[in-house]
């Protein structure tokens, strides 16, 4: 297995635990918050599916799924068109709400594609290439991948765990 293999296999294990989280549940479900200030469904799978297309776009030098392929449009939060729900407020929270597990799962699917088109083509040389300066040490194409992986999986387990909070209501 080369590293291409490795990452495409990594990031294919998130679509499915989307689709788990999300599949047959209403609006209702989806926005709903189990307490005060915890983060609905939508907003969890919303917000990793941001964060995935923020950061792959990025090293990839290209437009994001968001905006390029008309999702902003879609779902039609009321937030900035480059939010990616980092460092929200309780409030901001509330403000992600959708419609359905459809339009989740259709931008998500979305970044997904372009993650793996991306990934697919990568060798040990790139994935040694500075992407970001501004740390100590500078982040590396791989360390920039592994980490962005690791926040979507975070994501993902805790709206597996908001849905059983949800459907045990």
């Amino acid at each position: 297995m080369d590293e291409s293999d490795l990452l495409v296999d990594a990031f294919g294990r998130l679509p499915g635990a989307v689709r788990r989280a999300v599949n047959n549940l209403d609006a209702g479900a989806l926005n709903h918050r189990p307490y005060p200030e915890g983060n609905s469904i939508a907003w969890l799978i919303w917000h990793l599916s941001r964060v995935e297309d923020h950061q792959i776009a990025e090293v990839a030098g290209q437009e994001q799924s968001w905006t390029a392929d008309g999702w902003a449009k879609r779902v039609g939060l009321p937030l900035a068109v480059e939010d990616t729900g980092y460092g929200h407020t309780s409030e901001q929270v509330a403000l992600v709400q959708v419609h359905s597990a459809e339009l989740l799962l259709g931008y998500y699917d979305d970044v997904h594609s372009r993650t793996e088109a991306f990934v697919s083509g990568l060798s040990g040389e790139d994935l040694g290439r500075i992407v970001d300066r501004a740390w100590d040490p500078p982040v590396t194409l791989g360390v920039r991948l592994v980490s962005t992986l690791a926040d979507c999986l975070e994501h993902v387990g805790q709206a597996a765990y908001v849905r059983g909070m949800v459907l045990a209501h």
